[in-house]
């Protein structure tokens, strides 16, 4: 969409390498991607197929607002968010709920906000000033590609960005491997408590966390599940899972909604699975949308 894919001059060769040399290298092979029966019918994560994915290096951790202020400062882009003037905010990360008296039809907890977007995530009375370090968020799928095509990356393929996740565990649901709460210990940041009217923030957060918290997992890749969802590149199929083409598979070649990968910190804990998929149109922003790039 030529309104919103801003083309964007390239860093300069250093801070592409500085970039590039960032990465952590995943050595490519087969794995079992999806699960064999979906946990839930819209996740679209089955069945089991096997998968060879070659080797690649990938982010150890989304893009953070520091990162990305980076990119802004040295171009000037401006996100589809800004340019549109508004974005969705979760409700408990707003003080007044009077002042945001509209919200989403099907989902009465996402709130219209003037003038939020990701250097104002809750709007103009709010920054990121004390959040450099937390993933960038209200990101549409057209900011993240156009932040890789600065840097000289791109976006991860959806059977890499899971062949990551798994950090080398075969079969696991998690990052980590099978248990949601590993001796008691919370392994990611998501919602706890009742939703959508209390997080009691067992996990420290109310709602983005540092891209570098939690353990890592085998690969030394930061917050695979939880804290944000994350683009890909692929466009979504529901069927993608009984397509025939498993050896670097890159999704379909077109399609009306991108993939998203690792859930977010207001879903609850036990659908933040390696396998779960979720998609939106490359133009939709939220504040729990951020990515990471690969190379």
């Amino acid at each position: 969409n030529d309104n919103y894919e801003t083309p964007t001059d390239c860093a300069s060769s250093e801070m592409q390498n500085k970039l590039r040399n960032s990465l952590v290298l995943v050595s490519g092979g087969f794995f079992d991607m999806g699960c064999p029966v979906s946990t839930f019918p819209n996740d679209n994560d089955s069945p089991r197929i096997k998968v060879f994915v070659s080797s690649f290096r990938i982010s150890p951790h989304a893009v953070s607002n520091a990162e990305f202020a980076t990119f802004v400062d040295e171009t000037g882009y401006q996100t589809v968010a800004e340019k549109e003037g508004w974005s969705f905010v979760f409700q408990s990360l707003l003080d007044d709920l009077t002042k945001y008296p509209n919200f989403a039809r099907t989902a009465p907890w996402w709130r219209y906000v003037d003038g939020a977007c990701w250097s104002a995530p809750e709007g103009p009375d709010s920054n990121v000033d004390r959040r450099q370090n937390h993933p960038v968020t209200h990101i549409a799928w057209y900011d993240a590609v156009a932040y890789c095509k600065w840097s000289g990356l791109r976006l991860p393929f959806e059977a890499e960005w899971e062949f990551a996740a798994r950090g080398g565990l075969s079969r696991k649901k998690f990052p980590w491997g099978n248990q949601l709460f590993p001796k008691g210990e919370h392994m990611m940041n998501t919602w706890q408590g009742d939703f959508p009217k209390l997080n009691t923030e067992d996990d420290g957060w109310s709602g983005t966390a540092p891209v570098d918290s939690f353990p890592p997992n085998g690969f030394g890749l930061f917050n695979m599940t939880g804290n944000v969802w994350e683009w890909v590149s692929d466009w979504f199929d529901a069927t993608v899972y009984q397509d025939e083409n498993r050896e670097d598979p890159q999704g379909p070649e077109s399609g009306t909604s991108k993939v998203l990968r690792g859930g977010n910190w207001y879903y609850k804990a036990y659908y933040m699975r390696t396998t779960y998929r979720f998609n939106e149109k490359p133009e939709i922003f939220k504040i729990w949308q951020g990515f990471r790039c690969a190379d």
